[in-house]
């Protein structure tokens, strides 16, 4: 008689994940969006569970991201990076916060994987997801000042702020 699997018992197989990755690189602006990704995919590992080879596979679900001041966020993937979009630097995304003080954070995120099983007669669902975490990564946000000037860099390069 086989037993059913739980998330207990394939816990031991979960992926190992890197930390959130922040855009720009560790540094943001307050104020301003600061992008953050976290990747994960779909896992398989092989094992051995009740004394039988197993298969297990984790499927990526839903992302928490807290962002160290307090704000989290839910989402259904990773989030992705602005070149990947296509935007611009400092633009909103998905995955993105935007602090309102300068300031060291950080951030985590965890994944939270749908596993199924393997036991050689085709995949079986296991109840529950398992929740990952995906590590820290620390960013420094500061604050930018901004001056109204006469004219450009380009057109005045000894200029206020130039």
């Amino acid at each position: 008689m086989r037993q059913e699997a739980t998330l207990t018992d394939v816990a031991s197989f979960a992926p190992r994940l890197a930390a959130p990755v922040p855009e720009p690189d560790g540094v943001g602006v307050a104020g301003l969006p600061l992008n953050v990704v976290t990747v994960a995919r779909t896992h398989t590992r092989t094992g051995e569970l009740f004394d039988m080879p197993v298969t297990v596979r984790f499927r990526p679900m839903s992302f928490t991201f807290d962002y160290g001041d307090g704000a989290t966020r839910e989402s259904p993937t990773g989030g992705f990076t602005w070149r990947q979009l296509g935007l611009a630097q400092f633009t909103a995304t998905d995955t993105s916060h935007t602090y309102r003080e300068r300031g060291e954070y950080v951030i985590t995120s965890v994944v939270h994987f749908a596993a199924d099983v393997d036991f050689g007669t085709g995949w079986i669902p296991v109840d529950g997801l398992l929740a990952v975490p995906a590590g820290a990564t620390t960013v420094e946000i500061l604050e930018a000042r901004t001056a109204l000037v006469e004219r450009t860099c380009h057109e005045d390069p000894n200029g206020i702020g130039c």
